[in-house]
């Protein structure tokens, strides 16, 4: 799976969730995707339909999922999430 995700493109969609997102225990979740980090701000994550995704220190991640298809629907959600966010839809 090295290399298969852009962290670039992750860490955009974290950026949306926290800044549009309601706040939960562990962090803030908008349009289906709970986004959270650690007390320095090094490890994100973001977690949703049975995946969860850990991005660590260099743009290093660790994405932990059952079924491909868990795993295609967070992807879609996280694409869709940042379309509507350039194409300016502020829900």
């Amino acid at each position: 799976m090295k290399n298969e995700l852009n962290p670039a493109k992750l860490l955009a969609a974290f950026e949306v969730i926290m800044a549009k997102g309601e706040k939960t225990e562990f962090g803030k979740h908008y349009r289906g995707v709970e986004a959270s980090t650690d007390y320095d701000g090094y490890n994100v994550y973001l977690k949703g339909n049975g995946v969860e995704l850990h991005i660590g220190f260099h743009n290093t991640y660790d994405l932990k999922y059952d079924q491909a298809h868990l795993k295609d629907s967070f992807l879609k959600k996280i694409d869709s999430l940042l379309q509507d966010e350039q194409a300016g839809d502020h829900r």
